[in-house]
């Protein structure tokens, strides 16, 4: 089953009775999916599900049973849930750029790409302002630009939208979007909120230590397997942004 490719669709990861332990402690257990390129892959599940730690054993962070397959040559890109920075980091954004990259264009090229189009802004402003002196979204923004400004073919992403306010989110995601279309990227994200999976996935799995759910979202998302995943917690999945003014 996992084997099957449709037309002009390649796979481009194939997981196959994944586990986890640390020391005798089962973190997960057999977890089997593929993904395609081009998918946006959501992963969801409660708290201690092992969803970050399926991201490190994608990216070969963790020792793990089963099988990862990536596609040759494939070039992959993460970006964590939490980057705490010491607001005392004498770190610009530029510096941090210039780990990955020297040319400024490039660097302007991608922060534009990201929603930040103002280049005076950015050559006289963003570029020299310390990292840890960014807000929550200006902050993913630098992320999602550094992680993106060496092409690569897949990003993941560990909510992405962690410690930003409500009407920061919509935008991340709709940014998350434009670049896939775009530039044609390959995008696996963890998500708390099962309105963005709904919108912006076309495959989800629910994870909890094991697999409860894969597929398309509107397909296995039920309320069955929303029970099991999260212990019958109905009001999680009806999850409602509210504005207070």
């Amino acid at each position: 089953m996992i084997r099957i490719l449709m037309a002009n669709q390649e796979t481009i990861l194939t997981v196959e009775n994944l586990g986890v332990k640390f020391d005798n402690n089962e973190v997960l257990k057999g977890l089997s999916f593929f993904v395609k390129k081009g998918d946006v892959l959501a992963i969801v599940g409660p708290n201690g599900s092992g969803k970050s730690v399926l991201f490190r054993a994608l990216l070969n962070l963790v020792p793990y049973s089963g099988k990862i397959q990536w596609a040759p040559g494939l070039k992959v890109s993460y970006v964590p849930q939490k980057f705490n920075i010491d607001k005392e980091l004498p770190l610009s954004v530029q510096e941090f750029f210039k780990f990955k990259e020297k040319n400024s264009k490039k660097i302007i090229s991608a922060l534009k790409s990201v929603g930040i189009t103002d280049e005076h802004h950015i050559e006289h402003h963003i570029l020299k302002e310390r990292l840890g002196w960014l807000s929550g979204g200006q902050l993913q923004r630098i992320l999602i630009a550094w992680s993106i400004i060496d092409n690569p073919d897949v990003l993941l992403f560990d909510e992405p939208t962690a410690g930003i306010d409500v009407g920061g989110e919509e935008t991340i995601y709709n940014l998350l979007k434009k670049l896939k279309d775009e530039r044609g990227f390959t995008i696996l994200l963890i998500s708390h909120d099962l309105n963005i999976v709904y919108k912006y996935a076309n495959n989800v799995i629910c994870v909890n230590k094991e697999m409860i759910c894969y597929g398309e979202p509107n397909s296995v998302l039920d309320p069955t397997a929303l029970a099991n995943l999260y212990g019958g917690e109905a009001g999680f999945y009806k999850h409602e942004h509210s504005h207070d003014h």
